[in-house]
């Protein structure tokens, strides 16, 4: 029994010395000046529209180990210099088309010259400056895992 002691000792030394990796579950939107949001969930729609053509465009992201996985994109249309991705399908008037892209933050511009982003998250869909309610008129937003970023 004694001779166990030092080896159950070092054993939670060893456990104190390297907690567990933080869960990577559910996605975290960051902006300079306000809290940071953690949205349940580990998938999301971003949506948008074209400053120009006034046309839709959604994305199908995915958390990952750590990582954000962009898998199906769609444009609701088409017009000048949106020419459809390699591969994209038409379907009832919207381009479908897989782009698989990793990233760790998918950075956003907020700004008044722009229509906003909305993103939809386990069955929540709001703009972004709903999800981030103070932002000034021109920030920089960040989307990621929130095992990724540093928590403000």
């Amino acid at each position: 029994m004694l001779r166990t002691l030092p080896v159950l000792g070092a054993l939670l030394l060893a456990a104190c010395a390297h907690p567990p990796a933080a869960p990577t579950t559910g996605i975290c939107l960051r902006s300079e000046g306000v809290p940071t949001q953690r949205l349940p969930g580990e998938q999301f729609t971003l949506t948008w529209t074209h400053s120009i053509e006034k046309i839709r465009w959604e994305e199908d992201w995915r958390l990952d180990d750590g990582e954000m996985v962009l898998d199906e994109a769609r444009v609701l249309g088409s017009g000048a210099g949106m020419e459809p991705a390699p591969g994209a399908r038409l379907i009832d008037g919207v381009w479908h088309y897989q782009v698989i892209r990793h990233e760790a933050i998918l950075p956003l511009t907020h700004s008044p010259f722009t229509a906003g982003y909305a993103l939809c998250a386990a069955g929540h869909c709001k703009a972004l400056t709903d999800w981030l309610p103070g932002l000034p008129e021109i920030a920089r937003i960040e989307v990621g895992a929130c095992a990724a970023r540093a928590q403000k």
